[in-house]
């Protein structure tokens, strides 16, 4: 088994936390992409779509982090992924939400048209529409979380028990920080993301992105 990633990458670090944490014998493959290598012809091969993450199992080839973290936890039998059908239901769920309103507005909308070139509109007021209406829909987003999908009553967003969504999302809510986000206003979401954070995997799965924050302009960025 052979996962292409790379540390910053948001969708990358779930898998890199999820293979971690249950000793998942696979070959770590870094595709960089801060020198382009995403975009060689060598790796559209691998994925046409030229992204990370990848995971190859023998001839089988598959994109997309959420779809790799499903394939990864039902390899393993992992209760992360439970088999009953309303709770397996609730998990996608999940991991929908995260990727369909969260990630939209928050990693797209705010936090990577700041810090990644790439995302970067091409003019001045572009940009700033772009990162204040990302903004206000991440804010609004994170309060649903913090209120009605968390509460004070849940410790992972399935419930009781950690899930793959909790893997899943804890990467995207960190980029909240990664812009110097606080959290005070989401003591829920704040909980939760610290009960992630005291995973033993998370301070080396995390490094790279947490280095990449430590040099972005600190109070100059828009925050949730």
């Amino acid at each position: 088994m052979k996962l292409y990633y790379h540390p910053a990458s948001t969708t990358s670090r779930p898998l890199m936390m999820f293979i971690a944490d249950n000793a998942i014998p696979a070959e770590m493959q870094v595709v960089d992409l801060f020198t382009g290598e995403h975009m060689s012809p060598a790796y559209a091969q691998v994925n046409p779509s030229q992204l990370v993450p990848v995971l190859e199992d023998g001839d089988f080839r598959l994109t997309e982090s959420s779809a790799i973290l499903k394939y990864l936890a039902d390899s393993i039998d992992s209760p992360a992924y439970p088999k009953g059908l309303k709770e397996r239901a609730r998990v996608n769920e999940m991991m929908d939400w995260i990727n369909t309103q969260l990630c939209r507005d928050l990693a797209y909308g705010c936090v990577y048209a700041q810090i990644f070139p790439g995302h970067k509109r091409p003019t001045e007021e572009a940009q700033r529409a772009t990162v204040a209406w990302g903004q206000e829909r991440a804010k609004h987003w994170m309060s649903v979380l913090d209120q009605k999908l968390l509460g004070s009553d849940k410790p992972f967003l399935c419930g009781a028990q950690i899930t793959i969504a909790d893997y899943y999302g804890a990467s995207f809510v960190h980029l909240a920080e990664v812009v110097g986000s606080d959290l005070s206003a989401y003591p829920n979401v704040s909980a939760w993301l610290g009960r992630m954070k005291k995973r033993p995997t998370w301070e080396k799965v995390y490094a790279a992105i947490n280095g990449f924050a430590q040099q972005l302009p600190k109070g100059q960025l828009a925050t949730v």
